[in-house]
């Protein structure tokens, strides 16, 4: 194989997303034509230098990388007998040059695919093909998000069409939306050994009215919410069926939006002869969901009309009624005027069902316990598995190079908490020395970055100086602004010139949320007046590459929502292997992570009362930890250097968060956890 075919093996397989030297090699074949398509490898090779092909140095990297490559496909999976799982999500966060995702699901899914590619599991993704994606974010000139949906062109990703056997026309599968038939194809991607099929609407085949479903992700409110979930879970399902036949041993939903794979897999058996409880108990047993929604507004509720009409085709295919239909996704199926929710028909069609942290778990009980009406709470069958990040996609490749010389062992290669323990011997001025360099490395990014967005910022930024980092979805409960609400305190921790402190930013709010862009707004406003201006900043346009710099660059990661409605929050995870320190409420992952000595608390601990707070008093009572903690902990400690420049307590915390978190909450332990807990059906 010559250099340039084996680079086109490496470019059609996202094995290269969360491989930083293959990523490095594409970026050195067309350096601004990688940059300008979103790191694309394919974008890369299309127009590659042939010089740097040519080159005998570069050559001899590629053999590796293409060696590395397929000793990753050929190696055998590292959990014997694991049932055959089809995996359906909403969103899939895989790579900056794809915008699939909007936040932290499909981030999540996008981790738990990767994970499974590892251990070698028997694993099917199946998703929508988001042709416009979520949004780019840009800016008014006064602070005001602009959202526009740039299309993705097929060409240019390491998409390929699904065909049928004849291998002529795509391999199409039908569901009715409403009483109209709609035709849903599939592009597929692979990741690593996990073959990921997005679903689309959007060709020929369908009229103009049924071409947009799958062009955009959360956007047109519930009737084009449920003409996509019909669409993910039915056409989805159907589809999957005409894939060789395939037929799961597990049917995993993440996430209410896939819920209606378990009408389709009801419709089967009914037309397979079933009685109707028999097919239920079969479906069941074929099922597990995942709710990750601590909100009850944040679940999706239908009304019952809008129900009735966009499944009155399916209806006719399943021969159940409107009401028995409804009855599946109402907490009181004899209550006519309920409406029709997602997660209700999840919990009612699975064997098993999980929240994502230990608080979140016990937040969907209180949720549905009305579901289980003769069952006391801690009986209601929601468990819990605490999300975590596929280390690989997230650790940056310096972090790799310097682990890979330190640790016991491969972290990429072997999920065993114990490698890590070899930190405990690197002396505190090689952590410190590694904590400075990737602070220098995002400084780096930070100023570039700014340059080219259209929200001006003016970077003052000290190599040397505590950088905190805040970057998620810019919804109101994540409280952005809380470090502002006492501006008096607030700014005399940024004029300190003895301790200087630097806040970056990222994130987007959700288009039709002023209140999320109002946040932004105002951040904005306080990053241009002193003496917040070159200290504070926004960075626009929030994307996978972003996140990787700032969870790598950043010493402090700042999370600060409101109790209890982070239902995991897995940036946070993402710091560990790089030094960096947590300093956050504790909801989601944090209370199962921190140990007094690996981070910071905002807040009292949790309590386990999840009824009406008092949202004021909350947010007064946070702001007032999140300034001491600041005030008397994170800053002190940070600036208490001993006679060579080393903060040896900063150092101590460090090497606790190191060894003790990346480990318990990486991908591969998630992933091995469904497997063991949820996917192999014991009885």
């Amino acid at each position: 194989m010559t250099t340039r075919d084996k680079l086109q093996s490496i470019a059609i397989n996202l094995w290269w997303s969360w491989t930083p030297d293959a990523r490095d090699l594409f970026r050195r074949l067309t350096p601004e034509i990688f940059q300008a398509s979103g790191n694309n490898p394919q974008a890369a090779l299309t127009l590659a230098d042939d010089e740097v092909l040519e080159d005998d140095d570069f050559q001899d990297e590629v053999d590796a990388l293409y060696d590395r490559f397929q000793t990753y496909m050929d190696r055998e999976p590292e959990l014997d007998d694991v049932p055959e799982t089809a995996y359906f999500c909403m969103e899939y966060g895989l790579h900056e040059s794809m915008s699939l995702y909007s936040g932290g699901l499909g981030v999540l899914a996008g981790d738990h695919a990767k994970a499974a590619s590892d251990l070698g599991l028997p694993f099917t993704a199946i998703g929508l093909f988001l042709r416009e994606g979520y949004f780019e974010q840009s800016f008014d000139a006064n602070g005001w998000q602009q959202s526009t949906y740039p299309v993705l062109d097929t060409a240019k990703h390491p998409l390929s069409l699904v065909m049928d056997e004849s291998g002529k026309d795509p391999l199409t599968a039908t569901v009715h939306v409403g009483h109209h038939p709609v035709e849903v194809r599939a592009w597929k991607l692979n990741l690593g050994h996990t073959e990921l099929y997005l679903l689309d609407t959007d060709f020929d085949a369908n009229p103009d009215e049924y071409r947009p479903i799958t062009r955009q992700l959360y956007q047109g409110g519930d009737y084009e919410r449920i003409r996509q979930e019909v669409v993910l879970g039915i056409g989805g399902l159907r589809l999957l069926r005409k894939l060789n036949g395939n037929e799961p041993d597990v049917y995993h939903a993440n996430e209410g939006h896939c819920a209606f794979l378990m009408f389709e897999l009801l419709r089967e058996r009914l037309a397979a002869g079933d009685d109707l409880e028999t097919a239920e108990d079969w479906v069941r047993d074929k099922s597990v969901f995942t709710t990750h929604t601590p909100v009850m507004a944040g679940h999706d509720h239908f009304d019952p009309d809008l129900f009735t009409d966009i499944l009155s085709g399916f209806e006719h295919e399943i021969d159940l009624n409107s009401h028995e239909l409804l009855s599946y996704g109402r907490v009181n199926p004899g209550a006519h005027e309920e409406k029709f929710t997602m997660t209700v028909l999840g919990l009612k069609l699975s064997r098993a069902a999980n929240g994502v942290s230990k608080l979140n778990g016990h937040v969907a009980r209180q949720q549905w316990e009305g579901l289980y009406p003769d069952r006391p709470l801690d009986e209601v069958p929601i468990d819990s598995i605490t999300n975590g990040v596929h280390l690989p996609t997230w650790t940056a490749g310096p972090a790799q190079d310097f682990l890979k010389d330190h640790l016991d062992g491969d972290f990429r290669e072997r999920h065993n908490p114990d490698i890590w323990d070899g930190l405990d011997d690197v002396p505190d001025e090689t952590l410190w020395e590694y904590r400075s360099h990737l602070r220098q490395r995002l400084h780096d990014f930070i100023r570039k970055k700014v340059q080219e967005q259209s929200l001006p910022m003016h970077p003052d930024l000290d190599p040397d100086a505590l950088t905190i980092g805040f970057a998620r979805r810019f919804a109101t409960y994540k409280r952005a602004p809380l470090i502002f609400r006492d501006m008096e305190r607030a700014e005399a921790l940024f004029s300190d010139e003895d301790r200087p402190v630097q806040l970056i930013y990222a994130g987007k709010a959700h288009p039709a949320d002023d209140a999320g862009k109002t946040f932004i707004q105002r951040i904005y406003e306080i990053s241009q007046q002193e003496p917040f201006k070159g200290k504070v900043l926004f960075l626009e346009n929030y994307d996978m590459e972003m996140g990787r710099m700032l969870v790598s660059g950043s010493d402090v990661w700042l999370n600060n929502p409101r109790r209890p409605l982070e239902a995991s929050g897995t940036s946070g995870q993402k710091v560990a292997a790089h030094g960096g320190l947590n300093l956050s409420v504790l909801d989601g992952w944090w209370p199962e992570g921190y140990n007094g000595d690996n981070g910071w608390a905002i807040g009292p601990e949790p309590t386990g009362d999840y009824g009406d707070a008092d949202e004021e008093a909350q947010d007064e009572q946070d702001a007032a930890s999140l300034y001491k903690q600041l005030e008397e902990s994170v800053i002190p400690t940070f600036y208490d250097r001993n006679d060579d420049g080393v903060p040896t307590e900063w150092v101590s915390m460090m090497r606790g968060a190191m060894t003790g978190l990346p480990a318990p909450f990486s991908a591969k332990r998630m992933v091995t956890d469904y497997v063991e807990e949820m996917y192999r059906n014991e009885g």
